[in-house]
């Protein structure tokens, strides 16, 4: 049996991903990956996750998390996907590291499967845009509060990665930049889901036409029937073209408005996080998705 675990992180999929495979749940089951519906995991997940505190919960309570979750005795891929399994907003930021609480929670969540393959799977995100959003998420009122002193110029993803490989090793880990997502959509949903490279998911256009004005998502639409590409790379050319032409504005921009941020510091974290990115691809154990 394979566990998928999509991590989040927060600000970043919004559940997308969960959208479009359960709209094609009962095709992907037929090939073996089940996409349960988050009312059947989440709460036994966050009970368990409690009770066995730094343990690992018996095979028998294995099987019954297992079975609750999906009705198919055969089933080869469970995908289970929320962006507070690695904790809740307002610790994102702790200590000048990204989720402090990577390095027992990971464990935690893999002892829940620990008879099964399982591997994790995230969208990281610029500190420039992570940081007001996850902040805002937080509900938090005090920006000095949420970072607890911490200096977002010392954030780094592949810090947090690196524990994270560390907390669970025998775990492939698959990351992307949630920036690229709308380029690399289809691959992060198959590495997601293993589903069939020949199997077309429904709604699978639905999250990159929600980026740009009607008009330009029909012609998108239009253009892909009329020439199809032939191969993923063709793709992710054809639809930034037209984002570039037709994304709406508010879609994938935000707006910084946080104390003492200036023009020149959001640059300054952005060329960061750029730099950041080579030490990620080179981590052992980590598949880097990128366009």
């Amino acid at each position: 049996m394979e566990i998928a675990l999509h991590l989040g992180l927060h600000c970043t999929d919004e559940d997308r991903i969960l959208a479009c495979l359960q709209k094609n749940s009962a095709r992907l089951a037929a090939s073996g990956t089940h996409v349960p519906e988050i009312g059947r995991y989440r709460p036994m997940i966050r009970q368990m996750l409690q009770v066995i505190k730094g343990g690992a919960p018996s095979a028998e309570a294995q099987l019954s998390l297992i079975d609750a979750m999906v009705d198919d005795d055969h089933a080869q891929r469970i995908v289970l996907s929320h962006d507070s399994f690695l904790g809740v907003p307002g610790r994102a930021v702790e200590g000048n590291l990204l989720y402090t609480t990577t390095a027992h929670r990971a464990p935690r969540l893999r002892a829940l499967f620990a008879n099964c393959d399982v591997s994790f799977f995230l969208a990281i995100r610029d500190p420039a845009t992570f940081i007001p959003a996850v902040f805002a998420r937080a509900q938090e009122t005090n920006f000095d509060a949420f970072m607890e002193g911490s200096d977002a110029l010392t954030l780094r993803w592949s810090n947090m990665i690196a524990r994270l490989r560390e907390a669970v090793p025998d775990c492939p880990i698959t990351v992307w930049c949630n920036e690229d997502t709308p380029l690399i959509w289809n691959d992060v949903l198959r590495a997601v889901s293993q589903h069939d490279t020949d199997m077309v998911l429904e709604g699978r256009d639905d999250f990159i036409n929600g980026l740009m004005a009607p008009a330009g998502a029909g012609r998108l639409h239009s253009y892909l029937q009329t020439h199809p590409p032939q191969t993923e790379a063709q793709r992710r050319k054809v639809v930034a073209a037209f984002l570039d032409k037709y994304a709406v504005v508010d879609a994938l921009e935000e707006e910084i408005d946080l104390p003492d941020w200036t023009q020149s510091y959001v640059a300054q974290l952005s060329a960061r996080y750029e730099a950041d990115l080579g030490l990620i691809r080179q981590l052992p154990g980590v598949t880097f998705i990128e366009p």
